[in-house]
């Protein structure tokens, strides 16, 4: 099992000195809701170190990452959100890209979209080949997709557009469709040889 990833979340609240915050910030409360929510459906597969500080009792510890305005969100040391309500595909991004460092992918999958040919022809292959495997909808699921393009480009290079379908088999990166009927070959060979 990985490590949690740890967040932090400062909200308007909390006490220094005589200063005393007594009136609620709805965007701090509607930050801890997103957060919430992402993290029981978009990132529910990913462990989750959530921390709530009351922002004027720990003024000081967000001014190291340059926040000063709450709802200030803080992903493993990193300021990924201040000053407003959390969107929630920035802090799906900086989850998914903390957690890959961590876990990397497991098994057979193919990663595409709806509609594309060449998914519909890379899951028909696996079938055909008797490969069991995952299938993400990219465009469904957004921790899919920020999951699998840090995952491409570290292969295919941080200029290079990535394309779907994405398949790993064996745990190992393969590429996209031609690279998947390359290796289906070459495994049909190499185990023809072997007979």
């Amino acid at each position: 099992m990985a490590t949690p990833i740890n967040i932090t979340l400062y909200r308007w609240a909390g006490q220094f000195g005589p200063f005393k915050v007594k009136i609620p910030c709805g965007e701090c409360t509607l930050t801890l809701d997103i957060l919430k929510d992402t993290f029981n459906h978009e990132l529910s597969d990913v462990e989750i170190n959530l921390q709530t500080k009351e922002w004027l009792s720990h003024w000081w510890e967000p001014l190291k990452f340059g926040a000063w305005h709450a709802p200030i969100v803080v992903v493993e040391g990193k300021l990924i959100s201040q000053g407003e309500a959390m969107n929630r595909g920035v802090l799906i991004q900086a989850v998914i890209n903390e957690w890959r460092k961590r876990q990397s992918l497991q098994g057979n999958i193919i990663f595409g979209k709806a509609g594309c040919p060449y998914c519909q022809k890379a899951q028909q292959a696996l079938h055909e080949a008797s490969i069991s495997f995952q299938y993400f909808d990219v465009i469904k699921d957004s921790a899919a997709l920020y999951r699998m393009i840090p995952e491409v480009k570290a292969m295919i290079g941080p200029k290079t557009p990535v394309t779907v379908p994405q398949i790993w088999l064996d745990s190992q990166y393969i590429g996209g469709y031609d690279a998947l009927t390359q290796w289906l070959a070459d495994s049909s060979t190499s185990q023809s040889s072997r007979v």
